[in-house]
């Protein structure tokens, strides 16, 4: 057994002072013996002297040492588990990315476990926390900067949903919003609106913000910050409530851009109940493309995702990763939105 002083001097630091997942060369060397020697003590192997297997795997908990089971997918060809985390279940936008990422993963003959962040930061770390035991990589929605995700990762390939490739170290999988967001302007200029609103779901300049301000710039409309309003969730209640907030302080407004079809949804209701008719007094533009847009009265215009296509993308990620090979970059491993004109604008 170890005494106290050797308690106290197990790391696994990098040289910038973080925690680190410790490696089998870390038990390897603190227990003084091969890194072979450690694998059969931790998988339960048998031939290994008793004293030994017990000085390797109490090394192996003094540093906290988690068998990857990625790597070990790697020399085993054996099954493959993902980790898919998604932020609202209850957001019909999801389940549908989700149904992406399990018809990609059934092709190969993976497995997935899905979690329900709940829109909560903590969950989506201790997501991170389970997964990395439990999972050979993990693909899903984070808010969590990139040094955070690290430290609850554990060393566990990671694909992150809806973050530009550009804005994380991570393989990642987005939306190019500014794309959709300017074919939808377009269309809202043309057809004649030049005050036009925005119903945001975040709070700061979030790139489907940042892409409806840009576009109004370059369209020479009078709207800026005051323009927006950032709704209390992403729901229909949600969009009934900011839609409430910005007819009151932007009553001249003739159109406005919904962060997610929800909110649209939202949006037209609250138009409704004010007196204002849609598309008549007020186009309404949704960002989504649910099929729940086309059952609403009237049908919702919107910039349409390929959901699906969002999921299958970060399942390619995966595969890429786990056969040692770059992660798709640039426009490959971007969705781009496609107007769908419907009647309310």
């Amino acid at each position: 057994m170890w005494t106290d002083n050797q308690r106290a001097e197990p790391s696994a630091e990098r040289p910038d002072g973080a925690r680190r997942r410790a490696t089998i060369h870390d038990v390897a060397r603190l227990a003084g013996v091969s890194r072979q020697t450690v694998s059969r003590a931790v998988n339960d192997k048998g031939e290994i002297d008793p004293g030994t297997k017990e000085r390797v795997l109490e090394a192996a908990r003094l540093l906290d040492y988690r068998p990857s089971r990625f790597a070990r997918g790697l020399v085993q060809k054996g099954a493959v588990t993902a980790g898919l985390v998604i932020p609202d279940l209850r957001n019909p936008f999801f389940p549908e990315v989700a149904a992406g990422v399990l018809e990609a993963a059934e092709q190969r003959g993976w497995q997935v476990v899905v979690w329900d962040s709940r829109i909560d930061e903590a969950r989506e770390r201790e997501a991170l926390d389970v997964l990395s035991h439990q999972a050979d990589a993990v693909v899903g929605y984070f808010k969590d900067p990139d040094d955070v995700l690290t430290r609850h990762l554990g060393g566990v390939p990671l694909v992150l949903l809806e973050r530009g490739p550009q804005q994380t170290r991570f393989a990642a999988v987005g939306i190019d919003a500014a794309s959709g967001v300017e074919e939808g302007m377009h269309h809202l200029f043309r057809a004649g609106h030049r005050r036009i609103g925005m119903l945001d779901g975040v709070h700061g300049p979030g790139p489907r913000r940042q892409a409806f301000l840009e576009q109004t710039r370059r369209l020479g409309l009078p709207v800026d910050e005051d323009w927006i309003v950032v709704c209390p969730e992403h729901s229909v209640a949600g969009g009934e409530a900011g839609m409430d907030r910005l007819l009151t302080a932007r009553p001249g407004i003739t159109a406005v851009f919904g962060f997610n079809d929800l909110i649209a949804v939202g949006a037209m209701r609250t138009a409704r109940r004010r007196g204002r008719s849609v598309p008549g007094d007020l186009a309404v533009l949704g960002f989504d493309g649910l099929s729940l847009g086309e059952l609403v009265e009237p049908a919702l215009t919107t910039l349409h995702i390929d959901k699906r296509q969002l999921g299958r993308l970060a399942v390619e990620q995966v595969a890429r990763l786990r056969a040692g090979e770059e992660p798709l970059r640039g426009a490959d491993a971007w969705v781009t939105p496609e107007l769908l004109v419907r009647d309310s604008a």
